[in-house]
């Protein structure tokens, strides 16, 4: 056989990198949540002191309107494992952690949101550093 009949040996998989990539399709599917309730907030189907574009303060508009478009794009790029997708991931937290803890007057204290985009986090960094050490060549 020559080297183009040989079949192709495509790289395994290891246990932390298909658990790393069910993970972030299930940040993702969560990111698709947030988008839709943001969306449904802006819209009028919420049933909430700010139901409604127009009646919210200018601050709820520019949040409202920013994480409706970056939450939906967190997810397509979190669920097609794009390098991207998790910095869209990353502003999405970060504007929600200051939104929530920064401004707790105006937009309500709200700490689970915080506290589960520090954990996400986490496990983000613990996944990249694991996967990291199986990858690395041993130096022995």
């Amino acid at each position: 056989m020559t080297g183009l009949d040989a079949p192709q040996r495509l790289p395994q998989q290891t246990l932390a990198e298909m658990a790393f990539v069910w993970f972030q399709r299930v940040i993702a599917c969560y990111c698709l949540l947030f988008g839709v309730l943001y969306w449904i907030r802006l819209i009028g189907f919420y049933e909430g002191q700010l139901w409604r574009f127009d009646l919210m303060p200018v601050h709820w508009q520019v949040a409202g309107v920013t994480l409706a478009v970056f939450f939906p794009f967190a997810a397509s790029g979190l669920w097609m494992l794009a390098s991207w997708g998790p910095v869209i991931w990353f502003i999405c937290a970060a504007t929600e952690t200051i939104m929530y803890v920064g401004f707790p007057d105006l937009f309500g204290s709200r700490p689970i949101i915080p506290i589960s985009h520090l954990c996400v986090a986490l496990f983000y960094i613990g996944f990249r550093v694991v996967i990291y050490l199986q990858k690395r060549p041993d130096r022995a």
